[in-house]
């Protein structure tokens, strides 16, 4: 069992940055693959960037990202924190929505695996983003 918080939202002008956190619970941090999704108002969930388990300390993790961030958002982890990142750059108004953080144990070969939301076992109570033009 793991919980996860998010924070690190707000308002922000486009073309600026935020960046969002999310701290889980649990010594097996590291073993979880992680997640970022967001919802915008009368949209399904859709996925953002997602981040592989670290395993063995001499190989990093992997990521992934939707077209629509890609070059402009980073996702990322601190094992010793048990917190995962994603950090947000140019961001547009079109990047408003609630983002959620999601954790799963799934293993997979491909990162690309993570990209559905029924791959998650675990979801945060979500923040919101709200980008002004």
């Amino acid at each position: 069992q793991v919980q996860l918080v998010e924070s690190g939202g707000g308002l922000v002008q486009a073309g600026g940055s935020l960046r969002l956190s999310c701290a889980a619970s649990g010594r097996t941090f590291s073993t979880y693959a992680m997640g970022w999704f967001r919802q915008a108002p009368g949209k399904e969930r859709e996925f953002v960037a997602a981040i592989s388990w670290s395993g063995a300390s001499w190989v990093g993790a992997s990521t992934d990202y939707a077209d629509s961030v890609k070059g402009r958002f980073t996702i990322s982890r601190d094992n010793a924190k048990n917190t995962v990142y994603l950090q947000m750059n140019s961001l547009k108004p079109e990047d408003t929505a609630v983002y959620y953080c999601a954790a799963t144990r799934r293993a997979y070969y491909s990162v690309t695996n993570y990209r559905s939301y029924d791959e998650y076992d675990y979801w945060g109570q979500g923040t919101q983003v709200t980008v002004s033009s």
